[in-house]
């Protein structure tokens, strides 16, 4: 048999990987007819089917997943090979980072990085899936929010997470005040329990029910800004909203989250001039952001678990 073309193995490969033919052509500039046309050939080269289609996409065969485990690799170390060699500018840093994140910390503070490196052209990719920087190579660093145990990668620990509750003030007009005991409020619950940590750290039993349980920071941001009840909120992501007024803070007390932030990069970056420039700047950022947060609502504990006086 003769050997199978490299372009239709790397379409399996991505399309695989992707579970999607129509994602998988967009991503090799190729029509869904064109890059079907490949895989019914590949199909035929090797005598069994690699890919089944199903409503929301293609699944891998027990046949392609013992293909895809074997070249897949191969394939990726070709890819990683030739990295180094390509057309890679030293001017344009991209960047992945998640929503949230993007819109409440990082870009209020780029111009100040912008008018210090004028020539440097920084790409934002908006994103919560944890980036595969062997298979996506365009891509030299990431912001996320962890334990800070990525495999392969270098992780730079920038500044903790707090969280205190923060509610809209027209919820806080309807309750009368700041004064009624906040498990008299209507709490928007989350999947990981922080309401059950910071009530222990009371001393007070959580409540038996949220109005609403909400998976994701934003949702809780938002539905708190909506009058929806009271978030367990972040208070980097919600900074912007403490400023501008939309959300209140109801207690001068926080909790610290079992997670931090992070400059997450492949150590290809590492060399990389644009990278290492931002690098520098945003490490000054973490540091000033860490102090200021200091000021800001929300204080932790002391060590005899004395309360302070709610901020008023």
């Amino acid at each position: 048999m003769s050997r199978p073309p490299l372009h239709a193995l790397q379409g399996f490969v991505i399309a695989a990987r992707l579970g999607n033919l129509s994602r998988a052509a967009d991503a090799m500039h190729l029509t869904v007819s064109a890059l079907s046309h490949q895989m019914r050939g590949l199909e035929q080269r090797l005598g069994y089917r690699l890919l089944e289609r199903h409503a929301r996409g293609v699944r891998v065969t027990g046949d392609g997943q013992r293909l895809l485990d074997r070249i897949g690799p191969h394939l990726d170390a070709i890819a990683q090979a030739f990295t180094p060699y390509g057309a890679r500018r030293e001017d344009v840093l991209t960047l992945s980072i998640t929503p949230s994140m993007a819109s409440a910390w990082l870009v209020p503070r780029l111009s100040g990085f912008l008018a210090l490196h004028p020539k440097i052209e920084v790409n934002l990719l908006s994103s919560e899936a944890l980036v595969d920087f062997a298979r996506e190579p365009q891509i030299d660093a990431a912001l996320r929010i962890g334990h800070g145990v990525w495999p392969e990668v270098m992780a730079e620990p920038l500044f903790e997470e707090w969280l205190t509750p923060m509610a809209s003030p027209a919820l806080i007009r309807r309750m009368g005040g700041e004064r009624r005991p906040l498990v008299e409020w209507p709490l928007l619950g989350d999947p990981d329990g922080e309401w059950e940590r910071w009530f222990a750290q009371e001393g007070l039993t959580p409540p038996a029910r949220y109005v609403a349980v909400l998976n994701s920071s934003e949702s809780h941001h938002r539905a708190a800004m909506d009058g929806v009840g009271v978030a367990l909120g972040r208070i980097t992501r919600a900074r912007l909203l403490l400023e501008s007024g939309d959300l209140v803070p109801l207690s001068t007390r926080r909790l610290k989250t079992a997670w931090s932030h992070y400059l997450v990069y492949p150590e290809r970056s590492a060399h990389h001039r644009g990278f290492l420039a931002f690098r520098d700047w945003l490490r000054g950022q973490a540091q000033e952001h860490a102090q200021q947060t200091q000021t800001m609502p929300g204080r932790t504990t002391t060590a005899s678990g004395a309360r302070q006086r709610r901020r008023r």
